[in-house]
Parts: structure tokens; C-alpha cells; sequence
């Protein structure tokens, strides 16, 4: 598994997270719900290949 593209995945992910967390107050009122939407969705697929690369770091390639 190439881990270079989940890293990078994961840290523009929580950083998409923290300044949409940062900036609610001048993201307009539209765009607020769907951008929260595909934050969380993104957010929940880092933690699963988080998770998923926990299980399998001792398993051989």
C-alpha cells in the first residue's frame, strides 16, 4: 500500500477540518452545511485508513 498518498490525505483532511472549525464565522451561510457534510464524510475515511494502516504495519507485503 502506497502510504505517501493516505499521509498526505489525512493531514489535508484535518487541516481542511481545523480551518473550516477556524473560519465559521466568514464561510457563507450556503456553503456552511455542505462543506461541513463533506468534511465529516473525509474526516471518517482518514480515521478508517488510520485505523486500517494500525492493522495491517506487522503483516508482510
Amino acid at each position: 500500500m502506497e502510504y505517501n498518498s493516505t499521509l498526505i490525505f489525512i493531514i489535508s483532511t484535518f487541516c481542511l477540518g481545523a480551518v473550516l472549525i477556524m473560519m465559521r464565522d466568514s464561510v457563507p451561510q450556503r456553503l456552511k452545511r455542505g462543506l461541513a457534510g463533506s468534511a465529516v464524510f473525509m474526516i471518517l475515511i482518514a480515521f478508517f485508513l488510520i485505523v486500517y494502516s494500525l492493522f495491517t504495519m506487522g503483516s508482510s507485503p
